[in-house]
Order: C-alpha cells, then sequence, then structure tokens
C-alpha cells in the first residue's frame, strides 16, 4: 500500500487509502458520526495514528459545507412511477445544491455489484434507493460494505439502518376498497402487484380486511407485476370469469390503465358497466378516458423527503434519532371519473 509522501502532511484521502475505506467514512469517524461499523472505525483511528495525521478544520467541514454527491439507484418498471420519483429528487437536489449520480438496473432487475462499483468509486456520500430496491438484500448489503448511508422509499419492511419514508399501503388499499363497497359494489376484482414487493401483500390485505367487514361481498384475485403489459393479461383473467365483477382494483396506475383498455376491447363501458380504480397516483391516472379514481402516494414529496433526511444525516456530525425513523406520509383518494355504482343485474351487458 502506497504511504504519503513524507514532504506533506497526511491527508484524509491517505487515512482513507491505508483503511481501505472512502473519504466521507474517515469524516464520520473524526466527527464521531453514528451508523459506522466499530472494526471500521478502529481501522480508521488506527491509520490517523500511524500516518500521525492531524484532522483540520477544512476537513471537519466537509460534510456540512462542501458539495454531497448522492446515488440515486431505481429500477422500477412504472415510468410513470419513476418520472414523478425523479422529479422529486432532482427539485431537492438542486434546493439543497446536492450533485446526484444515477445508476439504473437493467431490465428492471436490481444492480449488482459490477453495475454499482462505478457509483461506489465515486466517491459518493449516500445513497437513495427507489422502490422496490430498498427491500433488495443483495443491494443492501453492498451498500453498508462501503459504509455508505442509505435512504430508502416505499419499503414496507425498511431496513432498520437506513432512512426510509413512505405511505401506509394497507391503510390506502383498504380506503379504496371501503369506497367501492359504499357504491355498491359487492364483486370486486383485485389485481395483485408484485409478489417480490411488501406493498403487493399490505395493498392485498388492506382490501381484504374491507371486504371482510361486507357479509356479501368477495374478492376476486387476478396477479400482476406493477406493469402495463401484466395488467392487461390480470384484466383478462378477470373478465374470463363466469361471473363478471362489477368494479376492478388495480394495484398500481399502470396496471389499471391496462384494464380499462381491455374493457373497451370488450366494449363494455367504464364505469358504466364496470368501475376500474388505481393506486400512486402517477400522470397515467390523468391521460387515458377516463381518467382514474386512485390513490395519491405522493411520490414526489416522498423522494424529495428522502434525499433530505440524506442530506441532513450527512451534514450532521450526530444524527438524531428522528432522522431514522419509519417516516409515513399521508396519502389520498382521489375520486374522478372511472368510479360509479353497480348496474342493476337485469342491466348488466354479458360477458363479451
Amino acid at each position: 500500500m502506497s504511504r504519503p509522501d513524507r514532504l506533506r502532511d497526511a491527508t484524509m484521502a491517505d487515512v482513507a487509502e491505508r483503511a481501505g475505506v472512502s473519504r466521507m467514512t474517515v469524516s464520520r469517524v473524526i466527527n464521531d458520526g453514528a451508523k459506522v461499523r466499530e472494526a471500521t472505525r478502529r481501522a480508521v483511528l488506527e491509520a490517523i495514528r500511524d500516518l500521525n495525521f492531524q484532522p483540520n478544520l477544512a476537513a471537519r467541514n466537509l460534510v456540512t459545507a462542501g458539495e454531497l454527491r448522492i446515488g440515486v439507484v431505481y429500477s422500477n418498471p412504472s415510468a410513470a412511477f419513476m418520472s414523478d420519483f425523479l422529479v422529486g429528487v432532482f427539485e431537492e437536489a438542486t434546493n439543497a445544491g446536492a450533485r446526484l449520480i444515477l445508476v439504473r438496473g437493467e431490465n428492471g432487475a436490481a444492480p449488482s455489484l459490477q453495475e454499482l462499483r462505478p457509483l461506489l468509486n465515486g466517491g459518493v456520500h449516500g445513497v437513495v434507493l427507489a422502490p422496490p430496491l430498498g427491500e433488495s438484500a443483495a443491494v443492501l448489503d453492498i451498500l453498508r460494505a462501503a459504509n455508505l448511508p442509505v435512504a430508502v422509499v416505499a419499503a414496507g419492511r425498511p431496513p432498520a439502518d437506513a432512512i426510509n419514508v413512505r405511505i401506509d399501503d394497507r391503510q390506502a388499499s383498504q380506503a379504496m376498497t371501503r369506497h367501492l363497497l359504499d357504491l355498491g359494489h359487492r364483486r370486486i376484482g383485485f389485481i395483485v402487484g408484485n409478489p417480490n414487493q411488501t406493498a403487493s401483500a399490505a395493498r392485498l390485505d388492506g382490501a381484504r380486511a374491507a371486504v371482510a367487514a361486507v357479509e356479501d361481498a368477495e374478492l376476486v384475485l387476478a396477479h400482476g407485476a406493477f406493469t402495463y403489459d401484466s395488467g392487461l393479461r390480470a384484466a383478462e383473467v378477470l373478465l374470463d370469469g363466469e361471473r363478471l365483477p362489477t368494479a376492478i382494483f388495480a394495484s398500481n396506475d399502470d396496471m389499471a390503465a391496462a384494464a380499462v383498455s381491455v374493457a373497451h376491447r370488450r366494449h363494455l363501458d367504464v364505469p358504466g358497466d364496470l368501475t376500474i380504480v388505481g393506486f400512486d397516483d402517477t400522470t397515467v391516472a390523468t391521460t387515458l378516458w377516463p381518467p382514474l379514481t386512485t390513490i395519491h402516494q405522493p411520490v414526489r414529496q416522498m423522494a424529495a423527503v428522502a434525499l433530505d433526511l440524506l442530506l441532513r444525516a450527512l451534514r450532521s456530525p450526530k444524527p438524531s434519532a428522528e432522522v431514522y425513523a419509519d417516516h409515513v406520509l399521508d396519502h389520498v383518494l382521489i375520486q374522478r371519473d372511472s368510479t360509479a355504482p353497480p348496474r342493476r343485474p337485469d342491466k348488466r351487458p354479458s360477458n363479451v
């Protein structure tokens, strides 16, 4: 391992090289910051002693005064969701003077260590993970090994050592299902999201809880993956059954838009013959006809809050426990033109 030039004082970079960590990790140890493993802390302190490193004011102010470089890692298949997410982090980064470095997983998969290596070697100070990567053990392990602070968005089971910003998916889904029941719907088709994401299970649980409270109501399931194509297949399954549901609740707007397309292809009027609702309130919800009744998940705000909390943690020598709490934002049920009470049985169209 190289040694610093004896004609100059040792620098933070020298300490980082000797300890095998990033300069940000050295800064956190110097400032007695949280979230540094004990073994890493010992290695940094040993390197400081070996090199006779004298932290100066500039080094101590690295986190609080310098431009912070933040990695944003994503692989969400919904272009509409990611558009809102990226607007949120870009706006917050602009306001806070942070620089963003984007990494996208290929084909909707979590990025590998090889794909993340340029980000890790680029000297980022922290990382924001878009859903569903906040639940990827492989990605989280890579970032932990690099001693990088992490903020995740919309993780149903957030890691204990990460900042998490989300809504209550179960409660939101329960509210939407109650809305359908209040309109008079008793046979509700439900398109489940990707089984690998906790949000899918939470939204299904919420719908089931609402239906269970009404004696003559039933929930008919079809499985999707939060993509438009999977929504097409799931809607076909629901509308090919012996009994047509009077409403379809899709676990996100992309799948709800697909259900509207299938209904139109079968000459079913939405909402006259079939009510369809979604979840997220992305741009998709207002760019099709009829515009969707949906759950407004404040994606842009969630992304901005996650980045803000991460920057606060990085700029504070001792981040408070409040920063690393589970931050649950409010959702809103948005009523538009895709919902109506069900028609009487004698007025229902035959299943086309």
